[in-house]
């Protein structure tokens, strides 16, 4: 009998050291892969690999419902051998709150087409908090715990403890009082508590300030206005719907993704051209450019990952007007778009181009477009996701055939729309 209850709990003490270590080990995968999912220099590396990766992360995300069960299943026992230690019940406490969170807010983002965008953007508001918050603490308890768990007479679960009651001692002998020869073991446990928070606070800390600040839109944080790197002149002169906006200003921040390098132009290599299947081609420098007639409309951006900045005012030329300035020719059926960036192209249908709310916009809010957000000028297409707003537009050809654009080639919608779009 003896011999069977102790079987019993050493398999207790190996459950609960099993969902430590593949917690652990899919915590690490999900915070790998959302960094390279969100850093500009993994997506073009990734290219349609991010695509499965994005997926790998869904799944492994989804797959963290397994340790919370599992726990789940083991908690009345864990929760008797933690009688008394607050400490430890409050960390219980944040895992699984943490856990539970991450998991609401990633099935939202991952629904992100059902949930509509305010719902998404508030869910990814929260993914992240969880994440800038969480991730530290998991990786400090992850490091020190698997210390605590090779010190058999340091911790309140093995294999071999009691697994209800007051007394942890092992079956068969009294825990080992404290002495002089097992000081050092707290002390390089403390040590590693210390290097690790400390080095936390200092690599995570200031990008976690910075993060929070554009999120809730503090002074001084959406810095990529003030460092934009065009230096184009003349600067365009904004219409009086523009200056003040009349959409009150942009609600939201928008986060900075691109598959290559920001680029950055001047008067001496910047230029438009529509061209292809056109009646009349056009090659615009800047300041020809900024003296076409622009008009101002007010619109919501809604990015395919699951962020939104609401009641933007751009000001620039709606996309039907500049084909009907070029005379698109009967043969032509798709308008290819060309990113400044030298890679990026996306396409739209003849019908999709003429919508109304389409623009090729050359100022948001009353300003210049920084490059950081796609200026000089970008696409704007309101009604589909953000991927089709190519950034640093340049070119426009019409072409007889179907193009696929470079997201669409990595596994994306050809057509973006948004859940209430009116679709053409």
């Amino acid at each position: 009998m003896k011999n069977i209850l102790t079987k019993i709990r050493k398999g207790y003490g190996k459950k609960l050291v099993s969902i430590h270590m593949w917690n652990a080990w899919l915590v690490l995968f999900l915070a790998l892969s959302g960094l390279m999912l969100v850093g500009g220099f993994w997506r073009e590396i990734l290219g349609e690999g991010r695509v499965w990766l994005k997926w790998g992360h869904i799944v492994f995300g989804l797959a963290l419902l397994i340790p919370v069960v599992y726990y789940l299943l083991l908690a009345a026992k864990h929760w008797k051998r933690l009688k008394g230690k607050s400490g430890q019940k409050a960390n219980v406490i944040f895992v699984l709150t943490l856990l539970t969170g991450w998991l609401i807010s990633g099935v939202v983002l991952w629904q992100f087409r059902l949930a509509g965008p305010r719902a998404a953007n508030a869910a990814l508001f929260v993914h992240d908090l969880l994440t800038w918050v969480g991730l530290p603490v998991i990786i400090y308890h992850s490091i020190t715990r698997v210390k605590w768990l090779k010190e058999p007479n340091k911790r309140s679960i093995t294999a071999e403890t009691v697994p209800a009651g007051d007394s942890p001692a092992p079956i068969g002998r009294p825990r080992p009082a404290a002495s002089s020869e097992a000081q050092p073991m707290y002390t390089r446990r403390g040590f590693i508590k210390v290097a690790v928070g400390a080095g936390l606070a200092v690599t995570l800390g200031p990008t976690f300030v910075r993060w929070i600040g554009k999120s809730l839109q503090f002074p001084g944080t959406a810095d990529y206005a003030a460092s934009n790197a065009n230096a184009l002149i003349p600067d365009p002169v904004p219409l009086a719907e523009s200056a003040p906006p009349i959409g009150g200003g942009a609600e939201g921040s928008f986060r900075v993704y691109t598959v290559t390098d920001i680029p950055a132009f001047d008067n001496s290599n910047w230029s438009f051209t529509i061209d292809g299947l056109v009646d009349k081609k056009f090659t615009w420098n800047w300041e020809e450019f900024v003296k076409l007639q622009r008009e101002v409309q007010v619109s919501d951006f809604h990015c395919v990952t699951g962020w939104s900045v609401y009641k933007n005012t751009w000001e620039g030329l709606p996309l039907y007007k500049l084909l009907d300035m070029a005379g698109v020719q009967d043969e032509a059926v798709t308008v290819k778009l060309y990113s400044g960036d030298g890679v990026y192209t996306d396409s739209l249908t003849l019908a999709q181009a003429r919508m109304e709310d389409i623009m090729v916009a050359v100022m948001h809010d009353g300003k210049p477009i920084p490059n950081q957000l796609g200026g000089p000028v970008r696409l704007v297409t309101p009604q589909m996701y953000a991927y089709k707003s190519v950034k640093w537009l340049n070119r426009i050809e019409l072409i007889a055939g179907d193009h696929v654009g470079y997201w669409e080639q990595r596994g994306y919608d050809i057509d973006a729309w948004l859940p209430n779009a009116k679709r053409v």
